[in-house]
């Protein structure tokens, strides 16, 4: 039966999407009062489901009611979300978006508490389009999330596919799957990405994102993105960026964090930065985070008017610095003779630079990769580091690979989330590989390098050390006493003892709450000392003498011997041939054209 509104006027619809979270190794979820970073995915579905109804896609007399969620900082409570819907009347579809594959297991445990009060859900995200994308049969955890009664959603939702599974709820009719994979669709024009000021106020700095492309025409084997968003690159235009800006900043959000997984590499980066420029000169006081390959000082201009146009963090694939890693992985682009002057170009320019590096490659040893890290420290100008572990994610080469030899894979997809070892390796043990993996984080986070940081940051006129500080402080932080990967970490820690994963069993007041307790206070006690230890070396920097005239081996300009004597050329696993190519590719442009140079330097890239 289809009940009336409150108001008698039309009948009502409530949408409710959820952005899961996962679960920590105590099997709750990982929350917090403020968490680190936005969902573009429901910022893209909140976005769709506001236009949806103001189309009133479900006829003029239906009320179509949006409420939507971030689990990472905020709780949801189905037995609330039933009592409201229940309490109100009408339909309604519960939408669990943007589900990795290490939220799949806590979407299923939201999930089944909205079967069992008989309300209609559908599951999708990076991990049922991956599977379905990649391999030759739906797996056994999307096969019993059907036979739940969970409807499967693939691909992405513009191009009206919201509208078709919205009216098919409303009809009582959801199909067990929606499979758009074949059918990527295009951006231009789409309703902007947005997220209710509630849920952007819960993230640290007030942060929401925008997709200004999506597709990637590069071939990582270890990456779901091309499999997913695909390998032909679509893009907004510079008015759909001022749209998602101007409605924004209406709701007092200002930055923003460009969710493309390479800008650099969107054909129309010129015109978009325009658009940030004249916003800018206009008055709106934006900013903007963005990723780029290691490629992209190559692109004349590209970081000048990165600078202009606001962007003051930039996130680099720069995932390893041995060539042979990098080539095994189909990482063709990443050129180690390339990342100095690129790093150096992005420091000049103010910017914070944020890189990814990932451990357990196959030629990884403990060893290795502490010895390839120290390298890093010494001879790259690198604010943040953040290390992942080697994952073969499903939606990746690497799954598909390892899941038609038949190899050992963990079964748990809670532990996919690039913090854990999920599967074995040619050189390392588990233990040994997890202790790499720690001791990485504990290098790079030293007080002696966070202070070699902050001078190389306070050296620099753009330099901004208080923000580089706070965010080296977050990233150690999370790793040392949240065991959680900062990207997933956030401020002050939630738990709740009823939230527990599915199957384990609830702890008792008198056990879950001193303990929860005496954890918060420990963390809080280390949290001040480190921020104490580390607040003393900001001050030294920004007092010493020679502040503005510090330089060292990663800052200063190249020398002409320094293809010779670096240990970036000459320590690690493909090193020297990495430099021959470099000198190959130095010689071919002295003989080019400026015309010929670019296409040159593609086919190099592809080699």
């Amino acid at each position: 039966m289809v009940s009336r509104s409150l108001n008698g006027s039309a009948a009502l619809f409530h949408l409710v999407l959820i952005k899961p979270t996962h679960y920590d190794d105590d099997g709750y979820p990982i929350q917090w009062y403020r968490s680190a970073i936005p969902s573009n995915t429901l910022a893209c579905l909140n976005g769709l489901a506001e236009d949806a109804r103001r189309r009133e896609v479900l006829g003029a007399t239906v009320e179509l009611r949006l409420d939507t969620y971030d689990e990472t900082n905020r709780r949801v409570r189905p037995d609330r979300i039933i009592r409201r819907i229940r309490r109100d009347g009408g339909r309604a579809l519960i939408g669990l978006v943007g589900v990795q594959s290490n939220q799949f297991p806590r979407a299923v445990d939201l999930a089944r508490q909205f079967l069992a009060a008989g309300l209609p859900v559908c599951i999708g995200g990076f991990h049922v389009s991956g599977c379905i994308a990649m391999l030759p049969e739906m797996p056994p955890e999307l096969r019993k999330a059907q036979a739940m009664g969970i409807s499967l959603f693939a691909g992405e939702a513009e191009g009206g596919r919201l509208d078709e599974v919205l009216r098919d709820a409303w009809n009582g009719a959801l199909k067990p799957l929606y499979n758009y994979m074949d059918d990527l669709p295009a951006l231009d024009g789409e309703p902007a990405p947005i997220l209710p000021k509630n849920i952007v106020r819960r993230t640290s700095g007030s942060l929401s994102s925008i997709d200004l492309g999506r597709g990637c025409p590069y071939q990582c084997s270890f990456c779901t993105i091309i499999n997913v968003q695909g390998r032909k690159s679509r893009y907004r235009s510079p008015d759909d960026l001022e749209r998602c800006v101007r409605d924004n900043c209406a709701r007092g959000i200002k930055r923003f964090f460009v969710t493309d997984d390479n800008f650099s590499r969107n054909r129309n980066w010129e015109a978009l930065f325009d658009r940030m420029i004249e916003l800018r000169e206009e008055g709106l006081d934006i900013g903007f985070t963005i990723q780029v390959d290691t490629l992209c000082h190559r692109i004349p201009g590209f970081i000048e008017k990165a600078s202009q146009a606001g962007v003051r963090r930039v996130f680099i694939g720069l995932e390893n610095i041995n060539p042979d890693n990098l080539l095994g992985a189909k990482k063709h682009q990443n050129k180690i003779t390339e990342y100095r002057t690129m790093l150096q170009q992005w420091h000049a320019a103010g910017a914070i630079t944020y890189a990814g590096y990932i451990i357990g490659f196959p030629g990884d040893t403990k060893e290795s990769i502490l010895r390839d890290v120290e390298i890093i420290k010494r001879e790259l100008p690198l604010d943040v580091l953040e290390f992942f572990m080697m994952t073969p994610l499903p939606g990746s080469e690497d799954h598909k690979k390892l899941w038609e030899e038949g190899a050992w894979m963990d079964g748990d997809l809670n532990k996919y989330d690039l913090d854990h070892v999920v599967a074995h390796h040619p050189k390392m043990s588990a233990a040994e590989w997890d202790e790499a993996y720690r001791a990485a984080w504990a290098s790079f986070y030293s007080g002696d390098h966070v202070r070699t940081i902050l001078r190389r940051i306070a050296a620099n006129p753009r330099g901004r050390t208080g923000t580089t500080l706070s965010t080296l402080l977050w990233f150690r932080l999370m790793v040392a006493f949240e065991d959680v990967h900062p990207l997933e970490g956030g401020g002050l820690r939630r738990k709740s003892r009823r939230d527990r994963r599915f199957g384990l069993k609830r702890k008792s007041r008198l056990v879950f709450y001193p303990r929860y307790f005496a954890e918060t206070a420990v963390k809080a006690w280390r949290y001040a000392a480190l921020y104490r230890r580390w607040r003393a070396i900001h001050k030294e920097v920004l007092a010493a003498p020679d502040r503005h005239r510090y330089a060292d081996l990663a800052t200063a300009p190249p020398r002409d011997d320094e293809l010779d004597t670096l240990d970036l050329y000459h320590a690690t696993n493909g090193g020297e041939a990495a430099l021959a190519r470099k000198r190959r590719d130095d010689a071919l442009r002295d003989r080019l054209t400026p015309a010929e140079i670019a296409p040159a330097e593609e086919r190099s890239a592809a080699e």
